[in-house]
């Protein structure tokens, strides 16, 4: 006589069991449930007889086991409090009580819930009905920046929240793509897909037969392969530029595209803006020294300074930033205002 508690995970497709689960229901006297319980429908099919009841009974399936094998299929989210009740019952007469896990988790299933909550957020949310993928674009570009200032700071206990929020306006953006009727598209399926296939495709070394010496030729072949890509896509008017967003803070812009440039061997002097034949003083365009544009070609002169002795401008700035906030601040204390 015995009492088994089998537990399952509702991000596994019901029916998908471990061969000891089925064995267990087969084998037992009794299996019982709730009403409704996902599993139902493909326990019948594999001809396990239900016993289905409005709700767990502690007593009921204690003083049960006790007379024969009694399985109970626990609701997906556990039922941890019939188990402490069932422990409870059990302490001063004992009876042989197993938990038995029929599916487990797979590594990423966390991602299938959010996918759900997200559903259910734009359906029932009236906040989250109404966004669109433009309303959307300045929260994903805080979360982002979030995530950064997480990680310069050290922060990592906090990383894992400021990385959800990243993953959530991901999954915000796909259900909104999910709504529309044309060719535009998408499910977060798609966009896992897209990124497996690009991934896949650019490691060749991992995924097929190319032999790599190191990260250096890892990354010569990330380029080659980029620029395949790119010249199917655009054909004659690929280049090596295509894909930089534009909208990007300015001095990180400056240095992805001088970063760009010199991977593809791009004359260095392409670089001195101020001497270029495109930066002469011509009315109207911002293009003459004398009305300002000096000084962005010497910011972008610092930019081009800053690769070459290896360092990103964005980091050094902010780095010094960092300071004069800290400066600031430690004023404010000696100094109280008011």
């Amino acid at each position: 006589m015995s009492l088994t508690l089998l537990a399952t995970t509702h991000r596994v497709a019901p029916g998908l069991l471990t061969w000891r689960a089925w064995d267990a229901l087969r084998s037992a006297g009794v299996v019982r449930l709730r009403d409704g319980h996902p599993l139902s429908p493909s326990l019948r099919d594999a001809g396990i007889v239900l016993e289905p009841v409005a709700a767990p009974d502690a007593s009921r399936l204690v003083a049960d086991a006790r007379s024969g094998d009694v399985l109970w299929v626990a609701a997906p989210e556990g039922d941890e409090p019939l188990m402490r009740e069932i422990g409870s019952l059990v302490v001063n007469d004992p009876l042989d009580v197993e938990v038995l896990h029929g599916s487990y988790d797979l590594p990423g299933a966390r991602l299938l819930d959010l996918v759900s909550v997200m559903d259910t957020l734009r359906r029932e949310c009236p906040w989250d009905r109404k966004q669109t993928h433009a309303t959307l674009v300045p929260y994903l570009l805080e979360e982002a920046y979030e995530v950064l200032d997480t990680v310069e700071s050290g922060d990592y206990g906090a990383l894992r929240e400021e990385l959800g929020d990243v993953l959530m306006q991901v999954a915000f953006h796909s259900v909104v793509a999910a709504e529309r009727d044309d060719e535009t598209a998408f499910t977060i399926d798609d966009v896992a897909g897209a990124i497996v296939d690009k991934l896949v495709r650019r490691h060749p070394h991992v995924f097929g037969d190319v032999t790599v010496s190191g990260a250096d030729e890892v990354n010569a072949n990330w380029e080659q392969i980029k620029a395949a890509e790119r010249a199917e896509k655009s054909g004659a008017d690929a280049s090596a530029l295509d894909g930089v967003p534009m909208g990007q803070p300015a001095l990180s812009l400056a240095a992805q595209l001088q970063r760009r440039a010199a991977r593809m061997g791009a004359p260095a002097d392409l670089a001195d803006i101020g001497n270029g034949p495109d930066i002469g003083n011509e009315p109207g365009t911002g293009n003459d020294p004398g009305t300002g544009n000096d000084l962005g070609v010497r910011l972008f002169e610092l930019v081009r300074e800053a690769a070459e002795r290896g360092a990103d401008p964005e980091s050094e700035l902010r780095a010094v930033s960092r300071v004069f906030r800290d400066r600031v601040r430690a004023w404010e204390r000696r100094s109280p205002q008011g």
